[in-house]
């Protein structure tokens, strides 16, 4: 073979190969049908296993057959196939009651169980490739469920009968107000607004950039300490579901104790921020705001404190400045809040997470300069698809109805945007290749990062149920810090085990203690008892003795005046 063929070749093949990398991107971007024709010819090289999972489907059908008819005969009202006792899509009492609807019930749970079932013990799947087929047939799975259809749905059918039509009327009405916001509701959105029944507590915007305004809280309590508290809220939300209202405000509460506190509001990029980067997110944004609270405070420290994607950046900020010498300078103590430092499981999210779903994700970010929070929650709500999808496709059109008002809900759907350049480095060099726990793998606004550089004593809070990042991947920053740490686990969720203030009702509980070097988790929590309530009132006592000594109070300065009131201009933007 000459020369010119084997380029000619290779030309080609490098064209087929891109072909094939762009129709897959276009119809099959997770490789859900590569992962799918890979089970079927595992299935048929393995005959003998494919008989017995197929004679067991056969087994199955006769119960369902067998108890169908004693149902529909008044012999027997037990069920063959129970739902798990957290799914309530079945729960009303017709899905029981009605021999028909019971067997339409029936059906589709075990048909669903025989599907996932025959998924897991197909032969010859790799973990990943298990894994993420699962989701994609979960997903389809709930999807199909009967109760999301009016005419397979009885509840839905008989109020349709109750009301002469007007829930059916109703729930048109909601499906074209959610198609034109692109969302579907999961709260009455007309019950809640920014400023005057959510982020309430008074004070000062003294600082705005190009990146993000710094709002300042002014004290209720005739001093304050001198160290002031510095919240960086994840710029994946917007910052009030710390202060969301009165009796739920971690701000609030923290005022009430007589702390000075500053927080990031971040600013909501449109396409011409496209090439903000996550170095300016360091440097313009948690170094900006620590600089300013430094500047009006008067003291030469903050307790500095990050929630989620904010407590990374926390955390590489702290290396950042142990780089430089400049640590103790500036740090009292840090607090991280469900922050992720190690992506090597970043939670239920992995299922995306493979070289041609990041492909598709930067290119979806690609063709507007960022990546609309709509979509990013959309993936969240995916991994709890029956309870936060389908109940509210179900609520809002098939009955009608309008949601409950719920302040954390809409929260969660007043979505923000992130800048490409910022977010594709992110989900690149963070969770997909995992480089932030590799010591100076990552030069960051000019430093190499070393997360074992940290030296500033370490409030860590996780919480038991957290599917964005879970508590044993959290707890992973505990073994390669040299600074000592205090390491709490709340129970409930990424939001709510946070969101979580001290009240005489609160059925939520924590454990709490100091870390040992090299010391595992699940022996950690072993050696404590679970506290009742709120994790809150114990971090303010670890706070005290670093938050310095008693100052009068004052809101801003003559190098950052108060330019508007809280909640600012920036969290107001759509």
């Amino acid at each position: 073979m000459t020369l010119s063929q084997s380029s000619f070749l290779a030309e080609q093949q490098a064209r087929y190969t891109k072909m094939q990398h762009e129709l897959r991107q276009a119809f099959d971007p997770f490789g859900l049908m590569q992962t799918t024709f890979d089970a079927q010819r595992a299935w048929l090289s393995h005959p003998d296993q494919l008989a017995a999972t197929l004679g067991d489907w056969g087994n199955d059908y006769l119960r369902w057959c067998n108890a169908a008819a004693s149902r529909a005969t008044g012999l027997s009202e037990n069920d063959p196939f129970v739902p798990n006792p957290e799914d309530t899509r079945f729960a009303d009492a017709i899905w029981r009651d009605s021999p028909y609807w019971d067997m339409v019930k029936e059906w589709y749970l075990f048909n669903t169980r025989w599907l996932q079932d025959a998924l897991y013990a197909t032969p010859e799947l790799n973990e990943h490739d298990r894994a993420r087929a699962a989701f994609w047939l979960r997903q389809y799975l709930n999807a199909i469920a009967p109760t999301n259809y009016f005419f397979l749905n009885p509840v839905a059918m008989a109020k349709a009968l109750a009301t002469r039509g007007d829930s059916v009327y109703q729930g048109f009405l909601n499906f074209a107000r959610d198609t034109a916001r692109g969302d579907i509701a999961m709260t009455d959105m007309s019950a809640f607004k920014v400023g005057e029944n959510l982020g309430t507590t008074p004070g000062s915007v003294v600082y705005r950039g190009e990146l993000l305004e710094v709002i300042h809280y002014e004290a209720t309590t005739p001093t304050v300490h001198q160290v002031p508290i510095v919240i960086v809220s994840p710029w994946i939300n917007k910052f009030y579901v710390l202060d969301l209202d009165a009796r739920k405000s971690m701000v609030k509460f923290l005022v009430d104790q007589g702390f000075s506190v500053f927080i990031t509001s971040w600013k909501n990029p449109g396409t011409e921020a496209r090439d903000v980067a996550f170095d300016d997110y360091l440097t313009e944004g948690v170094a900006r705001i620590v600089d300013v609270a430094r500047e009006i405070s008067g003291s030469e420290q903050v307790n500095l404190v990050g929630y989620c994607i904010g407590g990374t950046l926390v955390a590489t900020y702290l290396a950042w400045l142990a780089k430089q010498g400049q640590e103790q300078q500036r740090i009292a103590s840090a607090t991280l809040l469900t922050s992720l430092t190690d992506f090597s499981w970043p939670g239920d999210i992995e299922v995306f997470l493979d070289e041609e779903g990041l492909a598709f994700v930067e290119n979806t970010i690609h063709r507007k300069g960022y990546l609309d929070g709509k979509e990013m929650a959309a993936s969240f709500r995916m991994l709890r698809a029956n309870s936060l999808v389908w109940n509210y496709w179900v609520g809002n059109y098939l009955l009608g109805e309008t949601p409950m008002p719920f302040d954390v809900l809409y929260w969660n759907m007043d979505a923000t945007r992130m800048p490409e350049r910022m977010h594709c480095y992110y989900l690149r060099e963070f969770y997909f290749h995992n480089r932030l726990i590799q010591p100076d793998v990552l030069t960051i606004a000019g430093q190499p990062i070393d997360l074992g550089r940290i030296g500033s004593p370490l409030f860590m809070v996780s919480t038991e149920e957290d599917h964005i990042a879970p508590w044993k991947q959290t707890w992973k920053l505990t073994e390669r810090v040299s600074a000592p740490v205090t390491f709490t686990l709340s129970t409930s969720g990424h939001i709510l085990g946070i969101v979580n203030p001290p009240r005489p009702d609160s059925k939520r509980s924590y454990w709490q203690g100091p870390v040992q070097q090299g010391e595992v988790d699940e022996a950690w929590k072993a050696g404590l008892s679970k506290q009742p309530g709120s994790w809150w009132p114990s971090w303010v006592e670890w706070l005290r003795p670093r938050a310095g000594e008693q100052v009068k109070p004052k809101i801003a300065s003559r190098k950052h005046p108060a330019l508007d009131a809280a909640p600012g201009l920036y969290v107001l933007e759509p």
